[in-house]
């Protein structure tokens, strides 16, 4: 595989931020936050995840981060559709991923194969990791808070996670064997055994911004 341009700064690292994300401790005494709580406390126009007990809020994702993601799900939804395979989930649909402490992450895409979608009309969280998770970095995210969250996902069973920088315009690819890959512009997302047949060029993700 191509191994991205070198443009000065560490090829594979992922982009480093302006700002962190900020706690919120909404529970009397300090006490861990569970799921449930969070469904019923929106906060609205933020950001949110309950990672192990605690709030952590941002702000609302800027547009180039948004378009991208958007013509991520575009694609996987059109997949899905075409093959039957699953179900795709927009931007900021929580996953619980631990319990007591709970942790609900919420990725900017998601795929969850059909064998594993919930009955229809479901409106809670799922508890469970989906199939495939795509983050798209935004400037203000910072590479450890990144990670965690990748971690998070593969402990918890995500089989594929697709970190996308927009910024380099690479992809790093995360598997749940502990196997890595670097994917640029020019290369193809391929679905794997995730999604049999799925491939999308990063270039072409790209053009649309």
């Amino acid at each position: 595989m191509t191994p991205p341009p070198d443009d000065g700064r560490t090829p594979y690292s992922l982009a480093m931020p302006a700002e962190r994300s900020y706690v919120l401790n909404m529970s009397p005494g300090g006490a861990p936050i569970t799921a449930d709580e969070l469904l019923r406390t929106p906060i609205p126009d933020k950001r949110v995840e309950l990672v192990r007990g605690v709030l952590q809020v941002r702000e609302p994702a800027g547009w180039r981060h948004g378009l991208v993601a958007m013509s991520l799900g575009i694609e996987l939804g059109a997949y899905a559709k075409r093959t039957g395979a699953g179900g795709v989930c927009a931007a900021e649909t929580g996953f619980k991923l631990a319990t007591d402490p709970d942790t609900v992450r919420a990725p900017d895409v998601a795929f969850v194969t059909r064998d594993r979608m919930p009955p229809s009309g479901t409106t809670a969280y799922l508890a469970l990791a989906p199939d495939l998770v795509v983050e798209v970095l935004s400037p203000d995210d910072r590479p450890g808070e990144v990670l965690a969250k990748v971690a998070d996902w593969l402990s918890a069973g995500t089989r594929l996670v697709w970190v996308v920088d927009p910024e380099r315009c690479l992809a790093r690819i995360y598997r749940h064997d502990g196997s890595e890959d670097v994917v640029t512009g020019a290369d193809a997302l391929d679905g794997e055994d995730v999604l049999p047949g799925f491939a999308c060029s990063l270039e072409a993700i790209f053009q649309r911004i």
